[in-house]
């Protein structure tokens, strides 16, 4: 039983995570109840930092976000934070025994938002692992529990969903990550000339990354499966429609998945996951 500070901590970070993503909200309420919480930790640290680099720009990001570097390490170290969703994050941390690495890595992706950048292959591929695929790796040790083997197994599978979920945000946002805060993530993209081809080659990595990951996801806990495979069905869907759009209207508007699309999608879960578990019964 967690004490009143910390749970009330944990809710700080839920709420944030359900005012800022449904689609993520709704993956975390079909995981079980005994693992939920410290998703919702692991979210609301990611948010916090996203919010530094991509909302308050005007505020001395770069001080920030120190700040907040400094000031995260210091939660885990002592076990405690006054800012309560340090406190939820370094709590989920402490646990589960979440490597520092994948923090710092996390945390030097967000730097790298704050600084002109012209990604060249390496950059752009240690931008994904830091911005995506350690929060991945982070969520996977919440799922695997203290099963340090099936970890072990399933980090090439949660890295590919990772990075295919930030490579279908970069299509989505490409539009805002250009006019708003003049980022072009994918290299050697010359975005004035951005052509089908371009993004075909791009839809094409994910839909590889996405069959990749697919693989681990069917072997992951049955308390995390389900809540995962719909991150991937919403993400897919997302792809569908960005296939089904020119390039222009990507440079034009963002591409969204209703909220009436993403309760189909949490039925048709809900359905294939109790069909799931009564065969293997």
């Amino acid at each position: 039983m967690k004490d009143l500070y910390t749970q009330t901590s944990i809710e700080c970070s839920a709420l944030i995570t359900k005012r800022y993503s449904t689609s993520f909200s709704l993956g975390i309420r079909l995981l079980g109840k005994e693992i939920r919480n410290d998703i919702f930790s692991i979210y609301g640290f990611v948010r916090l930092a996203d919010e530094i680099v991509d909302t308050y720009q005007d505020k001395n990001p770069v001080e920030e976000l120190r700040l907040l570097k400094e000031e995260t390490f210091r939660a885990i170290q002592n076990g405690i934070s006054f800012n309560p969703v340090l406190h939820a994050f370094q709590d989920t941390v402490n646990t589960f025994k979440i490597s520092h690495d994948y923090i710092d890595a996390f945390l030097y992706s967000m730097e790298l938002d704050l600084t002109d950048q012209t990604y060249d292959q390496e950059l752009y591929e240690k931008y994904i692992y830091g911005s995506a695929e350690v929060v991945g790796l982070m969520c996977l040790k919440v799922f695997c529990q203290d099963n340090d083997a099936l970890f072990n197994e399933l980090v090439e599978p949660a890295r590919k969903l990772g990075s295919a979920f930030q490579k279908v945000n970069f299509l989505r946002d490409i539009r805002s990550d250009l006019m708003d805060r003049k980022r072009v993530y994918f290299p050697g993209l010359d975005i004035k000339r951005f052509s089908e081809s371009d993004k075909r080659n791009i839809e094409k990595e994910i839909e590889d990354e996405f069959r990749e990951a697919q693989k681990g996801i069917v072997r992951l806990p049955s308390n995390s499966r389900n809540g995962v495979q719909l991150a991937l069905n919403y993400y897919r869907g997302l792809l569908h429609k960005i296939v089904k759009s020119q390039p222009s209207e990507l440079l034009t508007k963002r591409i969204r998945i209703t909220n009436f699309h993403k309760l189909v999608l949490l039925i048709r879960n809900i359905l294939q996951f109790n069909s799931y578990s009564y065969r293997n019964a």
